[in-house]
């Protein structure tokens, strides 16, 4: 089976990536048109304390949220909630990402135990980079 759409699991090892680029000026907009009910749909209150009122900051989650979306391979016919999908920073500061719901539900068919991620911002853009290994046991050598 190579079919990676949710409910499917790999047969074979592989890689899945998934990248979004999102203009900051959008999750702006978003805000001044639907202020409160835009952010409690789309980030979670650990989420917006870590980025207070930086648009920016914002603005790569997002693009995050998109990333792991798209890694998944969500069909259109299946809703996840954009708070499934929880960025946050690992205890060295980098970014991390935390499942929940259907989006760790498709995860976990789909064989996914760890996302990586990368996250960046400038010039009035934020990126992100999500990606997975599937169908591989990694022993790093001491």
């Amino acid at each position: 089976m190579h079919s990676t759409r949710a409910g499917n699991t790999m047969a074979h090892p592989g890689v899945l990536i998934g990248c979004d680029i999102h203009p900051v000026f959008n999750v702006v907009e978003s805000i001044d048109v639907f202020g409160e009910r835009y952010l409690a749909r789309v980030f979670t209150p650990a989420e917006r304390a870590a980025c207070g009122e930086a648009p920016e900051r914002l603005a790569a989650r997002y693009a995050a949220k998109e990333s792991v979306l798209k890694l998944l391979k969500i069909p259109a016919d299946v809703a996840v909630a954009w708070t499934d999908i929880e960025v946050s920073a690992d205890p060295n500061g980098a970014p991390s990402v935390t499942l929940h719901g259907r989006a760790a539900e498709i995860a976990a068919d789909l064989g996914i135990t760890t996302i990586e991620l990368t996250l960046s911002h400038d010039g009035g853009m934020a990126m992100a980079v999500a990606a997975a290994m599937v169908g591989l046991d990694v022993e790093l050598a001491a």
